[in-house]
């Protein structure tokens, strides 16, 4: 007898694997969802169309205005629309050194040190919040909670800067609103989403909650850790109430209140007004030009934090 040894067919075709869409292409549309019309498709053009002018075109004005010569700003009337000419001398002023120079490095400085300060700390306290068997967590999360709620007010707050002697230091910039408990609350329900067998078998080889921390919590956790490090970030760098406050000194001014003295006086800082009287600058192109070197920092860094946003936050709201 002959054997006859089994083969597969051979009729059926290899399944493709669906490729991930490009960064222009919408994802996928699930089977239950109807196809838009093309009315619907053009009013979402329309109101998105609209939605970037408003934004771009602001930022438009004011970044043509600080790059504009006095005479063009002097023909446009104020601000300006259509570029006749670039000029950079209202940067290059900037940065040669003086009041705005030295805010802007007093910007930088406070929001590094500011945000590697408040995200230990919130690390630290999400963390524990997120471990139920920890040492009074259920009372620390409901006196979190309830700062939410209620605070002292502004007197009472300021008595207690003073007290400490941190008016007219830098570390009133930092301190007092060092710690958001709505980061903490987020930080603590996506390390709550972390599997606890990953923390169990860590515990059984011997390592501490430190090293937990380390080694398994931070690793899985850089996504909701990019969003809030973002939003400690641009608080700092964006903040000038504090400094208006505890602050008494012009020399430690941070850019953003340099800024808005700028805008409300009218006035250019010093080392500035012979260059405007001379005619080569404009005082409106060095306001301009403040607001740009303000807003750069935050244009730069949201784009490469943006694809970190919708599971950071989601995911940390919806784990808790």
């Amino acid at each position: 007898m002959t054997s006859v040894m089994w083969e597969p067919r051979q009729d059926t075709e290899p399944v493709q694997q669906q490729k991930a869409p490009r960064w222009w292409q919408a994802p996928p549309r699930p089977a239950w969802e109807e196809e838009p019309s093309k009315a619907g498709l053009a009013g979402k053009a329309i109101a998105l169309s609209f939605a970037c002018l408003a934004v771009v075109f602001p930022l438009w004005i004011v970044i043509v205005t600080s790059l504009s010569s006095r005479k063009t700003i002097n023909e446009a009337g104020g601000l300006v629309l259509v570029p006749k000419g670039i000029t950079f001398i209202a940067y290059e002023e900037l940065l040669s050194g003086g009041q705005v120079t030295r805010a802007a490095v007093i910007s930088v400085l406070v929001t590094l040190v500011g945000t590697l300060f408040s995200m230990t700390v919130s690390v630290l306290c999400a963390y524990g919040l997120s471990r139920s068997g920890s040492l009074g967590h259920r009372w620390i999360l409901m006196t979190l909670l309830a700062t939410m709620f209620f605070s002292a007010g502004l007197i009472p707050t300021y008595l207690l800067v003073q007290s400490l002697g941190l008016t007219d230091t830098y570390l009133a910039l930092i301190l007092p609103s060092a710690i958001s408990v709505f980061n903490i609350l987020v930080l603590r329900g996506f390390f709550m989403g972390i599997s606890q067998e990953l923390v169990d078998s860590a515990r059984i080889d011997g390592a501490g909650d430190l090293r937990i921390l380390w080694q398994i919590v931070i690793p899985l956790s850089r996504a909701v850790l990019a969003v809030i490090t973002l939003f400690y970030a641009v608080g700092y760098w964006s903040a000038w109430f504090n400094a208006s406050i505890y602050l008494n000194q012009q020399d430690m001014m941070p850019l953003q209140n340099v800024m808005i003295q700028l805008v409300q006086k009218q006035e250019a800082p010093v080392g500035l007004s012979q260059a405007i009287r001379t005619g080569q600058l404009s005082g409106l192109a060095v306001q301009m030009a403040v607001m740009v070197m303000a807003l750069l920092p935050v244009a730069v860094l949201s784009p490469f934090v943006q694809k970190h946003f919708k599971k950071g936050m989601l995911t940390g709201a919806v784990k808790g």
